[in-house]
């Protein structure tokens, strides 16, 4: 009997390892997730296989050496003649006991280290990978199905030989068979899924089985903390702590309340299962499971569409026209699976972005240098130029024309909301894509046709809109049910590569720029400045021709007036006349009068000008006498 055990255990350990080499073989060559994911369960389970089959030899040993004893025992007649101690009369018991004392303790830390380091990488692999084509499906479907049938022909012998007593130590090996099988069989039917162009299913089933390798550790880290508090009873076998019940489960789901059971009456040291309770349950809880999956149909005709959402009705995969769309609120339908229902955030401002991709380490950063890179990944767009003429020597070649584009990064964040929901889930497969490549062609489209210095100055606002309103052309026209919110030109600048020598030609531009502005402002104002001095010695020689012309004529008139007083009175007209020029000649002049009746005197006077007092002009006061 304990021969044909190890003999089992040496056969589950055998298939563990060649099932496991074939399928890490077929997993890489054929690059299928869930193949390389289910690859950790074949592995964990060989690990396990290994521990118990050694754990057999070391019972096995013990077997024969209390065998031996009997039989020593037997031809002596009496066991008196060996007074020494257990350890030195078993010491195949005693390395069987340290073994359990202490490797299966170590082993099954080393087993949830495993298992956590497996679901942790393994999780981290998935977010990051993407579905790549797989290669030769039809034959690795076939092949994992042939790897299912095997270890579900052995392991499903193993377990019931281990249900056998003294045959517990089968189960662990046995376990992992079955759930080795049953991973292969999930694989093939990813496989068949990649088959029919359903690449994504591959990914799913890799994810959903990491996430059984997560559950795993933390069930091996919880059954290390109970089996502290566990109460010892004499003469109970402790069980095997790398024995998984969530992998016994999985294997074996028919046996769910006989292992519930059993982790109880292990856990809390009495029989559990003899209660009026767990017979009761035991009886019921088909009928039980049965209500509960019944109530769970049946809820499955209410619906509720939260504030924001609108939903769409299907009727075996065809929508319900007559029900419309459905508003946020309770609704009620047949249930699953004849009638489902469809939610979309109809409310909501959703985003994608054109021309680059988001770096989470950079998300806070306020500051954008265009010699930096500022996003993760940044898409560059040909955009059309003035065309500029080489410089080079007169004497040489004519320079080749070069084409007048540019390279230049525009990161174009878009908003969008659904403003009709049939038209968005029917009109096309994956409407989102489709907005989104529309979307791509539009801006490429439209960059090529702008100017380079201008799309980045002045000409952003007048861009945004019209991309704006170009998109939702295209996207009414093919009838996604969708209202461009907004095009944001944001962080447009040339290629980081370039950027400082684009800053030195811009510099170099706007200097010259500000130089012809300047040249321009001076001339503005030297030629304002000749056209006013212009104007004024043109109005200054019309006054002054004005003038004469003015003068001339009150002359010619005065001297018709004087000749006519003239003819008039002569005598009167002369000595009027000589008053005139008299008064006329003495205006500025200083006059003196002097009434005199003799002639004979010489007045001297001093007509001197003196315009402040001189020293000798201060009078000197006289002195007394």
């Amino acid at each position: 009997m304990e021969r044909n055990i190890n003999k089992i255990g040496l056969v589950n350990l055998v298939v563990l390892l060649l099932v496991g080499a074939a399928a890490a073989f077929l997993a890489f060559h054929t690059k299928t997730l869930a193949g390389q994911t289910g690859l950790v369960f074949l592995g964990l389970g060989f690990l396990v296989a290994a521990v118990s089959y050694f754990q057999m030899r070391l019972e096995e040993s013990e077997r024969l050496e209390k065998m031996e004893f009997e039989e020593l025992n037997k031809a002596k007649g009496s066991s008196s003649l060996f007074n020494v101690t257990d350890a030195e009369l078993f010491p195949a018991q005693r390395a069987r006991e340290q073994f359990e004392k202490f490797f299966v303790p170590g082993f099954t830390v080393l087993l949830f280290l495993l298992q956590a380091a497996s679901a942790y990488w393994l999780w981290i692999w998935l977010v990051k990978v993407t579905p790549a084509p797989t290669q030769k499906t039809a034959v690795a479907l076939a092949l994992y199905g042939i790897f299912a049938l095997v270890l579900f022909l052995i392991g499903k012998y193993s377990a019931n030989r281990a249900r056998l007593e003294g045959a517990r130590i089968l189960r662990p090996g046995a376990s992992y068979l079955l759930l080795g099988s049953y991973v292969c069989f999930v694989v093939a039917g990813s496989l068949a899924a990649v088959q029919f162009e359903h690449s994504v299913v591959d990914l799913y089933v890799a994810r959903v089985l990491a996430g059984i390798v997560a559950l795993s550790a933390v069930e091996t880290i919880v059954n290390l903390i109970l089996e502290v508090y566990r109460p010892r009873l004499k003469g109970q076998a402790a069980r095997l702590l790398y024995d998984s019940r969530l992998v016994g489960l999985m294997a074996q789901p028919e046996g769910l309340v006989t292992t519930a059971a059993q982790a109880l009456d292990y856990q809390f040291g009495f029989k559990v299962s003899e209660t009026w309770f767990y017979r009761f349950l035991e009886r019921a809880i088909s009928w039980i499971i049965l209500l509960q999956v019944g109530l769970l149909w049946i809820s499955t005709c209410v619906v509720f569409v939260s504030p924001g959402e609108q939903g769409l009705l299907e009727r075996f995969g065809r929508p319900v026209t007559e029900r419309g769309t459905l508003d946020p609120g309770l609704h009620f339908k047949l249930p699953w699976p004849i009638d489902q229902v469809y939610r979309a955030r109809t409310r909501e401002i959703q985003t994608f972005d054109i021309g680059f991709e988001h770096d989470p380490e950079k998300t806070n950063e306020t500051t954008v240098l265009w010699t930096v890179p500022h996003y993760k990944t940044e898409s560059n767009l040909l955009v059309a130029t003035r065309s500029q003429s080489p410089a080079g020597n007169t004497n040489d070649a004519p320079p080749e024309k070069v084409a007048p584009v540019d390279l230049l990064t525009v990161s174009v964040p878009i908003q969008y909301q659904i403003k009709d929901l049939r038209a968005w889930a029917y009109n096309h497969n994956s409407t989102s894509n489709l907005l989104e490549k529309l979307t791509t062609r539009e801006i490429v489209r439209y960059f090529v046709s702008v100017d380079l210095f201008e799309v980045m100055s002045s000409g952003r606002a007048k861009a945004a809109e019209e991309l704006k309103k170009n998109i939702q052309t295209l996207a009414d026209d093919q009838k996604l049910g969708v209202d461009i919110v907004l095009v944001g030109l944001q962080d447009i600048h040339p290629p980081v590569k370039v950027a400082k020598k684009f800053e030195e030609v811009n510099a170099a531009r706007q200097e010259n720029e500000a130089t012809l502005r300047t040249a321009e402002g001076y001339a503005a104002k030297t030629l304002a400045l000749a056209k006013g001095e212009a104007a004024k010695l043109v109005r200054e020689a019309e006054a002054q021709a004005y003038r004469k012309v003015t003068d001339a004529r009150a002359r010619s008139a005065r001297f018709a007036h004087q000749l006519a007083a003239f003819r008039a009175a002569p005598d009167v007209f002369v000595q009027r006349e000589y008053l005139a020029a008299l008064e006329l000649g003495t205006t500025n002049s200083r006059k003196y009068v002097l009434a005199t009746t003799n002639t004979q005197d010489v007045i001297l006077l001093n007509l001197e000008d003196k315009l402040r007092p001189d020293l000798l002009d201060v009078p000197m006061p006289t002195g007394r006498r």
